[in-house]
């Protein structure tokens, strides 16, 4: 395999960070090149459980969240009559070796930020993505917006659900929209006058109004995010920034058949500001045959090759997989005298089966999770969760490269 003395990743989020540093960690050069002007400071919470924490705390971020986010280890269900109707973990020290986090996007990307620019990881903001001029099987020449181009050993497109990267793999392939959004806003624990003993983060189901979610957020849970999704069609993205402007359409949506929920989420809505209102239309990428080129020098990860339906919560969390995963390939193969082609090869055939139990695991999710479910003990028969929160990732990845000497 020639040496990967360059790795240009373009897109400089959550994905783009991680896999810089995980790609340092395997002493291979990187740079990072972001569409935007500087780093993102927008964004609700996300959720990241014990598979991705372990990642982070391998690559030394775990330290530096953690005062900053909200630590729980189940997410409760509650049926249309708010009885108790299912439970999933989503950490425990005890079994998977951390508790779930909930935390803002922002505060991610400031430490992941803070980390690249420590390690003199290049990030050139203002850099759109154009096209690739011309691919070889030893490099790859690629060219930006503003019209000026670079060479790398290889190019990974970290650039999210709507890729411009992915477009050199899949000239015609558009992400589908799934015709769910959802619309999220964030207020005061101290709004909801949450009883003694009430599960939180939870989502309230109701057959003519859909599920209502409420997750604590902040170290110290004192806001919670609360949310509700619904049928909705396709936008553009200028369509869909300007429903998000349009806060009192927000507003009243989250409001719409409150009088059918318990009294926790009418006082949720009562009072809600319109600064941290979010709204998210969900996308879905089809199950796609390679995430790399011809001669294997552009490559896709994250949402750009998999974007999955977040039942789980292992969107993000599948990506830092990704990512981490991605890296300790790279630098087995150096090792080995592996072709960067087989070994994209393996990794993602080993990623693939992850995420096909993933998606497995999202259908088995919503189908107990439906207000029609009438058999309680399957409800109450807990999920299996050791294989998805406690992998050894060197020990997965060293499975994958001992198949191809079988």
């Amino acid at each position: 395999m020639s040496t990967i003395d360059r790795v240009a990743i373009i897109g400089a989020g959550l994905s783009g960070l991680t896999l810089a540093l995980a790609l340092h960690r395997q002493s291979i050069p990187c740079s990072l090149y972001e569409a935007r002007s500087s780093p993102l400071n927008i964004g609700g919470a996300i959720m990241i459980s014990p598979n991705a924490l372990r990642i982070l705390d391998q690559l030394g971020v775990y330290e530096r969240i953690r005062p900053e986010g909200y630590e729980f280890d189940k997410l409760y269900f509650r049926s249309p009559d708010h009885q108790p109707m299912d439970t999933y973990d989503f950490g425990g020290t005890e079994k998977y070796g951390y508790h779930g986090m909930r935390i803002y996007r922002h505060v991610l990307i400031r430490e992941l930020s803070a980390m690249v620019s420590e390690a003199k990881i290049p990030i050139k903001y203002h850099k759109k993505f154009g096209r690739v001029v011309t691919e070889t099987e030893e490099d790859i020449t690629f060219e930006f917006a503003d019209g000026t181009t670079e060479t790398a050993t290889c190019l990974v497109g970290a650039d999210g659900i709507h890729s411009r990267v992915r477009k050199y793999l899949y000239p015609d392939l558009e992400p589908i929209f799934t015709n769910i959004v959802a619309v999220t806003a964030a207020v005061p624990t101290s709004q909801l006058q949450v009883p003694s003993g009430y599960g939180l983060p939870v989502t309230i189901l109701n057959r003519t109004h859909g599920a209502f979610v409420i997750a604590p957020q902040l170290a110290d849970g004192s806001e919670v995010l609360i949310g509700r999704q619904k049928r909705a069609q396709q936008l553009s993205r200028e369509g869909w920034d300007e429903l998000l402007s349009n806060k009192e359409w927000c507003v009243d949506f989250l409001r719409e058949g409150a009088d059918a929920f318990p009294e926790i989420v009418q006082r949720a809505v009562a009072d809600i500001t319109t600064d941290k209102i979010n709204l998210w239309p969900f996308y879905v990428v089809p199950k796609l045959g390679t995430w790399s080129s011809e001669h294997s020098r552009v490559m896709i990860l994250g949402d750009a090759a998999h974007a999955i339906p977040p039942s789980a919560g292992q969107g993000i969390n599948q990506a830092f997989e990704d990512v981490f995963t991605y890296a300790l390939i790279l630098g087995r193969s150096g090792k080995e005298s592996l072709s960067l082609e087989r070994a994209l090869k393996i990794w993602q055939e080993g990623r693939q089966e992850r995420l096909d139990k993933v998606l497995a695991l999202n259908a088995q999710i919503d189908k107990r999770r439906m207000p029609t479910v009438g058999d309680e003990k399957d409800a109450e028969e807990p999920f299996d969760l050791e294989w998805l929160y406690k992998p050894d990732f060197v020990e997965m990845v060293d499975g994958w490269l001992s198949r191809m000497d079988n």
